[in-house]
């Protein structure tokens, strides 16, 4: 007989989701589960040694105002701080953090063993239990648990599903493929199985990675420092200071030598002889990729980044590569400073399989399997903090669904974490996504210093943050507030501080240099006042804005509507709406090809009754979609 085990909630994968997932339901009071196939790499860094950037740094920042795990990790582990975009407005601002890659990977494992009812467990899961649901209407499947190696039962009410890129996982380097969804690790295909049998669709997506290479073979003469900034801005909002040294990165460039030799071989690279037949992320192309899409660039930048204090490893940033092996070794020694590099593992790229995620609920449970949650790249996206942000939603979701209570809903103007989840479940991906920040349409309002501010109330609601956080956002607060009055009375030239920091070449210094009190105000306090003053004025409109379509935005349509029952509904319409069950007019709204004239037929049909007017297009809809262009903060 089997051995069975019995949680209140199952998190399947170890990496950035899985973790923050089984932290969330944890926290939540749920005993969790949290399985994975190496306990020794959970947390691990399988590309990029870094944890932040533009878009991206908001989400850590947000993951932490809701109590997750991510930027704790990365203040502890980091070993270079940036904000990038410093030129452009607070809105822009992108802080991002080099990492000891061993050193953030078991700072994680150290904060999940610390983590209360949670369980970190040495499986490979191999399918998925499931019966049929017997409610009229919603999933035609209900989980029950998982079967792991070994002929073992985990049973739960819910499960979330993390698996990165190890379902059905193929690694490429040249013509040789390899089982795999990572270097020196296997693949499963169990679970893509079962989700095919419950009517689940199952897609490819591809990645890729650069080579590592051994700085003792590295001319660093040769190469331009890029060291990090004076004075390291933490992630977390626990974190007062950076205390730990930094190192240096460096910049060199490809050259047209190189390009010639990519463009020679293109015919031995897995992306352009058809090897590989999965769409990889645009954004984060793969140098071969980036040769023949910008034929008219003569180089690329390349970022040479430690990969750790205790290691020479160093990590070739910019390029990504399934080339040969023979290729890569050719191609790296005709880069600038690296003339006589020696590879210490190749670049390879990784089919794996994701699941389309407009088959999920803004909770981020699947359509068809009730109970069922998802987060990472099995729902198509790209990038440690994306998986982060998801695992969070998912696993806190899975947690107060077990315990009956109302799920954690986050909309686009609340956090670029609801515009994540938004653009997934309403959009779907043709791409793997990655997060920008024009993709969040009130980023003015949503900026990374703000997050706590913004979240963790909504975190203490749901019993997802308490204790110390709470504290150091009541005292940051109230600190905010003191300082507000004094801004507004202390006068220069008859002119209320307050007023004259709205002006551009008025900066917090000049007000510690006019009112030296004001040097005892925190650096995240004046940073945070400093922007909410000056931006004070597009702060309202933006709120006002968003109140004027908040009524109609939020207006509930009724689970199971039949959209076939709606008059003169376009075809394209009622199968798109059919599809993705929006929740909300202004969910609605966003569904790619729907237009107002469709809003308001299914209005007339719920309220009996014409419309005044036609509905407004929702913000980020398709007819108003901010471009991947980056705009002015």
């Amino acid at each position: 007989m089997s051995s069975v085990y019995h949680y209140d909630v199952l998190v399947i994968g170890g990496g950035h989701a899985g973790v923050e997932a089984a932290a969330a339901a944890a926290r939540l009071g749920a005993r969790t589960a949290l399985l994975t196939g190496n306990c020794d790499t959970v947390g691990q860094m399988s590309c990029n040694p870094a944890i932040g950037g533009v878009g991206k740094a908001q989400l850590v920042r947000e993951v932490d105002a809701l109590g997750g795990l991510m930027a704790r990790a990365i203040d502890a582990a980091g070993i270079q701080f940036r904000v990038l975009n410093r030129s452009k407005g607070p809105a822009m601002h992108g802080p991002r953090a080099q990492a000891d890659k061993k050193l953030y990977q078991m700072e994680v494992k150290r904060l999940v063993e610390d983590t209360e009812h949670l369980d970190l467990r040495q499986e490979t899961v191999e399918d998925l239990i499931v019966e049929p649901a017997h409610g009229r209407g919603g999933p035609a499947w209900r989980i029950g648990g998982v079967v792991v190696r070994g002929a073992a039962e985990y049973r739960a009410a819910a499960v979330v599903l993390t698996t990165g890129t190890f379902l059905q996982a193929v690694m490429h380097t040249g013509e040789a493929q390899t089982a795999g969804g990572r270097a020196g690790e296997g693949t499963t295909s169990g679970v893509s199985q079962a989700l095919g049998r419950m009517g689940v669709r199952v897609e490819r997506f591809k990645t890729g990675t650069p080579c590592r290479l051994s700085g003792r073979s590295i001319d660093f003469s040769r190469l331009e420092v890029q060291p990090g900034d004076a004075e390291p801005q933490p992630f977390s909002f626990l974190t007062d200071r950076i205390e730990q040294e930094q190192m240096a990165c460096w910049i060199t460039r490809t050259s047209p030598e190189i390009h010639d030799l990519i463009r020679a071989n293109l015919h031995r690279a897995p992306m352009f002889t058809g090897q590989i037949a999965s769409r990889g992320p645009r954004y984060c192309p793969s140098i071969e990729d980036k040769v023949v899409r910008f034929a008219d660039k003569e180089s690329h930048q390349l970022f040479l980044e430690p990969e750790g204090r205790q290691t020479r490893e160093i990590y070739v940033n910019g390029i990504s590569t399934s080339l040969p092996r023979d290729v890569q070794d050719a191609m790296i020694r005709l880069v600038p400073g690296l003339e006589r590099a020696v590879i210490m593992r190749y670049g390879y790229a990784v089919e794996y399989d994701y699941c389309p995620p407009d088959q999920l609920t803004t909770a981020l449970e699947s359509k068809h399997v009730g109970g069922l949650f998802m987060a990472g790249q099995i729902n198509g996206t790209t990038g440690y903090e994306e998986a982060a942000a998801q695992g969070l939603v998912a696993g806190a979701n899975a947690a107060l669904q077990r315990a009956g209570r109302e799920p954690l809903l986050l909309g686009r103007e609340d956090s670029y974490i609801g515009v994540l989840v938004d653009d997934l479940v309403t959009r779907g991906v043709d791409e793997p996504y990655r997060m920008f920040t024009s993709r969040a349409e009130h980023r003015l309002a949503l900026r990374h210093d703000n997050a706590d501010r913004r979240l963790t109330p909504v975190a203490a609601r749901h019993g997802l943050a308490a204790g110390r956080r709470l504290e150091r956002l009541a005292a940051k607060a109230a600190e905010i507030e003191a300082t507000l009055v004094l801004l507004a009375e202390h006068r220069v030239g008859g002119v209320p501080l307050a007023e004259l920091l709205k002006r551009p070449e008025f900066g917090w210094g000049e007000c510690v240099a006019a009112l030296p009190n004001l040097a005892a105000v925190s650096r995240e306090s004046a940073t945070q006042l400093e922007h909410d003053i000056r931006y004070a004025g597009y702060l309202a409109l933006e709120r006002a804005r968003i109140e004027r379509q908040r009524e109609v935005a939020q207006r509930l349509i009724p689970e199971g509507f039949d959209y076939a029952s709606v008059r003169h509904l376009r075809a394209e319409a009622r199968e798109q709406l059919t599809r993705i069950r929006p929740r909300t007019f202004g969910q609605a709204g966003r569904v790619s090809g729907i237009t107002p004239a469709d809003l308001a037929l299914v209005l007339v049909r719920l309220s009996g009754a014409e419309p005044a007017s036609p509905i407004p297009a929702a913000p980020g809809s398709s007819r108003s979609a901010p471009t991947h262009s980056q705009p002015r903060g």
